[in-house]
Parts: C-alpha cells; structure tokens; sequence
C-alpha cells in the first residue's frame, strides 16, 4: 500500500459515497459515519460546514489547520470547529496491518441550541474566539457510548430519527462532564451572526462552497447574502469567486511546478476541462498553453536535456 491523495472534499456530503464507509445515522442535519481502511497513509482535505467531533478507535489520524498540527490516536478525540477548511492525513497502525477505524460526529447549532435547552447548562459567555481545533478527552463513560453506537450503525434503517438526536446528546452529555473548558468555546452563543462577508469570501475562495454555504456561513438568507454581497463588490458572488480563483490559478501557473489537474483542484475548481474553458476566456489561452508561452526559454531548456 503506497500514499493516496484525495482531493478536498466538502463534509459530511461527500464522506457518504466514501469507499471505506462502513455505516451512518443520518437525521436532519445531524450524522454519525464509521469509517474503517487498511492504509500506509492517505491525504486529502475536507471542507466542513458543520462542527465536527472525530473518534480514532485504531490508529492515527493527523490533521492540520494553519500552521498547526493535530495527531488523534486511538481512544482519542479531536473537536473541529465549522466553516473551516483542513487537511489530513489517515494511516493505520502497523501492528494491525495498517488499520484505521474511526468515527465521525457532525453537529449544528440547532442541536447545541437543544442540548442547552434541555440540558439546563449555562455557558460562560467570553470575548476571546473560539478554538478551530482542539483534542478532547476520552473518559470510560465516553468510550463506552461510542461501543454502544455498534448495533445502530449495523442497523441503521431500524433507528427511528428521535433515538438518533438522543444519542447526539448523551454525547455532548458526558463530554460536558469531562470537558467543560471546550463546551463553553463550543455553545458561544451569536458569534456566526452577521460575520463579515469580505472575510467569509477571503477565507473560502479555494474551498468547494456553493453561494448557499457562503450565505448560510455568513449567518444570512440567500437573498439577504447575495444583495449584501452586491452592494460591497458591485458583482455577483459567483463571479468574483471564480475570477479568484482563476487569478490564483495563474499565480500558481507562472511561480510553480504544480500540473494543471493540480492547480485546478487546489484553487476550487471541480472539474479541469470546466477550468480549462473558463481560464482561456479570462486569459485567452489554455492553462498549460498560457505556461508554455509565459516560459518558452524554460520549457525549451527541459525538452532539450
């Protein structure tokens, strides 16, 4: 078994057709999806529009925000904040012929809304900001709920759509008595109201968003975000996104070595003949023909050594 990469994903939609899948609750914005490969190591990049919690049962899974890095290894637990971008790295553990098996939880503030609601738990409310990303303590009580996931996720057309938010809670139930210090970042109330939509398009011109996960993270209606957004930038949101895009691409093309495919999935853009056509009607040539004209000296240089 040799490195694979992937290419970024938006999640949890895409982790639903994920070849090592092997089970998932899903109830109104809420999942859970067990995971389990043979692997040396496998790397890709996931957008995530809900929060995120990530159980390692075996192995290690490495993820990297910034220029930080996270390494969850079995019967650990990261938390990942919402509407961040983030990049991983997924290997198994020799001694179990490189097997990886995890868990991962995808939550909304609808529930964190109800958990406190139901709860009667009171957050502290602070002005620093909230962590993107932080490791969480596993306890026995924790540990004992994720086995008891097992008979749900064999049978999960048998697992009415109320048993599935009451095990969202008694998760945040015993991770509220064992980490209270990430709650209280967790349950800020407001924070994602009215976020400015000048950081909102910065932070996610290269990630695979659609103008309704742009509104939705800027805490707007679609029409409200789309007459806001045209007000500041006298442009619609799609087309300002992807003439950054393609801005980007050409930056990449002329300072770098990355192929096309490359360029094309690392600036969001899903499909490279889509990126081809639309960067020769910005640019009036085709991304490897823009190159070859931008270094005919270089490129005459390699095919004559």
């Amino acid at each position: 078994m040799s490195m694979r990469t992937e290419k970024i994903a938006k999640a949890p939609q895409k982790l639903e057709s994920a070849p090592d899948k092997q089970g998932s609750l899903k109830q109104n914005g809420l999942s859970i999806i067990k995971f389990c490969l043979h692997t040396h190591g496998t790397t890709g990049s996931y957008f995530l529009k809900d929060h995120m919690l990530l159980f390692v049962k075996s192995g290690i899974y490495t993820v990297r925000f910034g220029d930080h890095k996270y390494t969850v290894r079995s019967n650990e637990m990261v938390f990942l904040h919402k509407s961040i971008r983030i990049d991983y790295e997924k290997s198994g553990e020799p001694g179990s012929e490189f097997k990886l098996d995890y868990i991962m939880f995808f939550l909304n503030e609808n529930m964190l809304e109800e958990f406190v609601q139901f709860s009667g738990y009171k957050p502290i409310y602070r002005v620093n900001e909230p962590v993107s990303v932080s490791i969480i303590t596993v306890d026995e009580f924790t540990r004992a709920y994720i086995e008891s996931l097992k008979p749900y996720l064999e049978s999960p057309d048998e697992v009415k759509d109320g048993l599935v938010r009451l095990k969202f809670m008694e998760l945040l139930y015993h991770l509220a008595d064992s980490n209270n210090h990430f709650l209280l970042e967790l349950l800020q109330p407001g924070r994602d109201k009215n976020s400015s939509i000048s950081k909102i398009m910065e932070d996610n011109i290269t990630n695979p968003v659609s103008i309704s996960d742009l509104a939705y993270l800027s805490g707007r209606s679609l029409s409200t975000f789309k007459r806001d957004f045209q007000a500041i930038y006298h442009t619609s949101p799609l087309k300002w996104i992807r003439n950054r895009r393609l801005d980007q691409a050409k930056k990449l093309l002329l300072e770098t070595t990355l192929s096309v495919t490359e360029i094309c999935f690392s600036t969001g853009f899903e499909n490279v003949a889509h990126f081809s056509k639309v960067f020769k009607l910005q640019f009036g040539l085709p991304p490897s023909e823009f190159r070859l004209q931008s270094h005919p000296r270089e490129e005459s240089i390699k095919w004559n050594m």
